[in-house]
């Protein structure tokens, strides 16, 4: 990855560990309030979800946008996030 925001960056330097959901590149303050309001306070909880989806983008990208309210832009740099952080830590 050419450019990575210094937000992914970050988040990528070491294992999720307890992080909060808003660590995830990617999610507002207003997606991380409808994250934890539907139980998706942690972000390694929000990685189960995209892991549950085998790791499918589009689904996961899709998911975020009809049952938790992102934006495109959200869910496609949040998708990105966690895929990145799969691709160096598993």
């Amino acid at each position: 990855m050419n450019h990575m925001s210094p937000r992914l960056r970050a988040f990528l330097s070491e294992p999720i560990g307890e992080k909060d959901v808003a660590w995830v590149d990617g999610i507002s303050q207003e997606l991380a309030i409808n994250l934890v309001t539907k139980g998706f306070n942690k972000a390694y909880i929000l990685l189960g979800q995209f892991l549950l989806m085998h790791k499918n983008e589009a689904e996961f990208q899709k998911w975020l946008i009809c049952c938790c309210g992102a934006t495109e832009y959200e869910a496609q740099e949040s998708s990105n996030c966690l895929k990145e952080w799969c691709s160096c830590f598993l």
